[in-house]
């Protein structure tokens, strides 16, 4: 958020009685506020659908022709105007059908006249605050939907550039596995069946991810997905060595999700859990809990884990881990896709680590 848009606070008064806005102002003036006022329910609607940064409203309830009821039902009526704070200020006895009238039509607190300026300094302060939260919130969810829009767009061209090698690789494979050299040795002609398989595979995935990132997040198919399935897929396609085990729990569920970003979560974890395994038997396990609203999946290996300072920063943008132990350079930006990629989902990813024996990555994916 700028500096300019946390100094500017705009309030609109509303009073058909001048002396009691000039009251208000003086109660509610600081350095960072701005006053807007209108003498009748009209007048005030008017204004607020030209003035889009008013936070508050401070709404007179009793004024001749539309009453602050009617302002505040007409306010919630507008999609434009619908969120915006309105605070009654009444005369009227606070008795409790005032009230509850004041809070169906959508206000969401009362000043009693006489006005208490400690208490309506106290009550301003807290809306101005939760004006600036929401508009934070706001920008964040903002900056969340074009660094998604990025991602989307990044992960098409990758496909894209993928799908033209991997095409030549798989019509060289299918020309070998009928060649007579190649099928009268079996050793090299399994491998060869292997690769070919496997390239099939990578090509449908890629398929599929180009034909995702196309589609837009309500377009995007929600489907039945095996995750048992999906893993075992996954750990096939990544070809381990033959130093490291992969161990695939029978707990993990069948999910309703989308399945493409489920998929690019479990594959960047068990391909960094078997990049940087330095020991000479490496372990990978993958399993999973649940709660009431999530699954709670982990990938735990026996690799060189990492430093205490690491576990926190290594999801951000371009934040590499301290660990020199890694057999390659990383850039910084796999985890922070995959901590993308499961706050979308509503949940969080984070990360368990001893330094020297492994780590464990957990990330939740909603119901």
């Amino acid at each position: 958020m700028s500096a300019k848009a946390i100094r500017d606070f705009s309030i609109l008064l509303v009073d058909d009685k001048p002396e009691n806005i000039i009251l208000l102002e003086e109660i509610l003036e600081k350095q960072n506020r701005q006053f807007i006022s209108a003498s009748s329910g009209n007048e005030a609607l008017k204004i607020v659908l030209k003035n889009p940064a008013i936070g508050l409203i401070m709404l007179d309830v009793q004024m001749p022709g539309m009453d602050g009821f009617e302002v505040a039902r007409m306010l919630k009526t507008n999609s434009k105007t619908k969120d915006i704070a309105v605070i009654f200020v009444t005369a009227i006895n606070k008795d409790e059908q005032y009230v509850l009238q004041g809070f169906n039509e959508g206000a969401v607190d009362y000043l009693q006249k006489p006005l208490d300026i400690n208490v309506t300094r106290a009550k301003v302060d807290v809306f101005e605050k939760l004006y600036f939260y929401q508009q934070e919130l706001k920008e964040a969810l903002l900056e969340t939907e074009k660094v998604n829009k990025q991602l989307e767009k990044f992960v098409y061209m990758v496909s894209h550039d993928l799908k033209s090698p991997l095409a030549s690789i798989i019509t060289i494979m299918s020309s070998l596995r009928g060649n007579e050299i190649i099928e009268s040795d079996p050793a090299t002609s399994q491998k060869i069946d292997l690769v070919y398989m496997a390239s099939n595979h990578l090509s449908d995935m890629i398929s599929s991810i180009l034909e995702y990132s196309k589609q837009s997040l309500s377009q995007q198919t929600i489907e039945e997905v095996d995750v048992y399935e999906l893993v075992n897929q996954i750990a096939f396609l990544l070809f381990p060595p033959k130093s490291i085990t992969i161990k695939i729990s029978h707990n993990l569920p069948v999910i309703h999700t989308r399945k493409i970003k489920l998929q690019q979560v479990f594959l960047n974890l068990i391909s960094n859990a078997i990049k940087y395994n330095d020991k000479e038997q490496g372990l990978i396990e993958i399993d999973a809990d649940e709660t009431a609203d999530f699954y709670i999946f982990s990938v735990k290996d026996n690799g060189p884990g990492m430093l205490t300072n690491d576990t926190d920063r290594i999801f951000k943008l371009f934040e590499t881990g301290d660990n020199k132990s890694n057999k390659d350079s990383s850039t910084g930006v796999g985890l922070n896709i995959l901590k993308v990629l499961v706050e979308e989902q509503g949940g969080k990813i984070w990360v368990e680590s001893d330094a020297g024996k492994g780590s464990i990555f957990y990330f939740e994916w909603k119901k």
